[in-house]
């Protein structure tokens, strides 16, 4: 392809986004007029500019138990149904003037119950934001599609609550279910009977693992758990070995998870962050897509990782020299690898994303 990218190419490009976090990419000025609103003290400054700086330089540590920290503030302020919806509606409108067609967007109940909500409550909450945000960003003339990912928290005890509640709510928008936080000591495995249950349901979910801990997380959370996809997956670099020529050895995990087409959902500003990875130019995505492993590009966290779909693909672009068949590949890659019906997949493939490339190349 001879056509150079531009800023505005990228911004253009239909993405699918498979993972993002709710409460990782709040609007710092939500975060604070919702403090504002609601009487919460903890923020470290109500200066706007200040207070996304601030997350920015809390997150960019190295460590993914420090950046997790930071969710302290936004999750303080989503306490009740009006905050969830407006959240909700802000992230579809927000992604939707990204360039984003489809997302998946995971949030974790139990986080959101501190003023008294009950969960149900929860749920319905956010999906009614969804849908609205859907309609604005529609009549904005970005049209999306935005599915929910119901999380449990892998250090708590409430897996197949939320489990149920997936299933309960799959028909009104929540299409799969997660388990997230601190990997070490939490082993996938604590949450057995929520992931046997699901597949007794019939009902898709991803796991985070391999981010914040190695191969033996990755192995869990597919040969125990039952994974559909992986969250991060960074690490399944190490069960792969590059010669001096440049020839790959894949080892037994890593060769299971591509002849499965497991798919990875990579966030490369979010993986070095968490000192997953040691750049973006050192990132495993650049190999893993020479191997053609099942890799899709992700925000994780637009707030703390102070990105978009769009500057992930910039920087991919940088890095390694993609170029519109390189990001038509990551997208189509997503959205085979989404959690809505395989009709609905290849409808959006066909009339949204296969046309949009086309006429990037135009």
């Amino acid at each position: 392809m001879t056509k150079s990218l531009t800023p505005d190419d990228l911004l253009r490009a239909p993405k699918v986004l498979l993972h993002d976090h709710l409460d990782g990419g709040v609007r710092p000025r939500t975060v604070v007029e919702l403090a504002a609103e609601h009487g919460y003290q903890g923020l470290p400054t109500t200066d706007v500019d200040a207070l996304s700086a601030w997350f920015y330089d809390a997150a960019n540590s190295g460590s993914l138990e420090r950046y997790l920290e930071t969710f302290a503030h936004t999750v303080g302020v989503m306490q009740t149904p009006e905050a969830l919806a407006r959240v909700a509606a802000e992230c579809a409108q927000d992604l939707a003037a990204d360039g984003v067609v489809y997302a998946e967007v995971r949030y974790a109940p139990e986080l959101h119950v501190a003023e008294g909500m009950e969960l149900p409550a929860v749920v319905e909450a956010v999906n009614a934001g969804f849908r609205e945000g859907e309609k604005r960003a529609a009549a904005a003339g970005t049209p999306i599609r935005v599915g929910a990912l119901l999380t449990a928290m892998r250090h708590a005890a409430r897996s197949m609550e939320i489990a149920e509640l997936a299933v309960r709510y799959r028909d009104e928008g929540v299409v799969g279910f997660d388990i997230a936080g601190a990997e070490a000591g939490h082993p996938p495995t604590r949450h057995l009977d929520a992931f046997e249950y699901l597949q007794r349901e019939n009902a898709h979910f991803t796991i985070h693992a391999g981010e914040g801990f190695g191969l033996p997380s990755i192995w869990q959370a597919i040969q125990w758990c039952g994974a559909d996809r992986l969250g991060h997956g960074v690490r399944i670099i190490d069960d792969i070995t590059v010669g001096p020529d440049g020839e790959a050895t894949l080892g037994l995990l890593a060769a299971y998870v591509r002849d499965k087409r497991i798919p990875l959902e990579m966030a490369p500003t979010s993986n070095v962050m968490t000192g997953a990875a040691a750049s973006i130019a050192e990132h495993p995505i650049g190999l893993l897509r020479r191997l053609s492993f099942r890799v899709t590009i992700n925000t994780d966290n637009r707030l703390m990782s102070g990105t978009s779909m769009t500057r992930e693909f910039e920087q991919l672009a940088d890095a390694f020299g993609y170029d519109l068949d390189d990001f038509r590949w990551f997208t189509l890659n997503a959205m085979k690898s989404a959690f809505i019906p395989f009709d609905q997949r290849l409808a959006m493939i066909d009339d949204v994303i296969k046309p949009g490339y086309a006429a990037l190349r135009g």
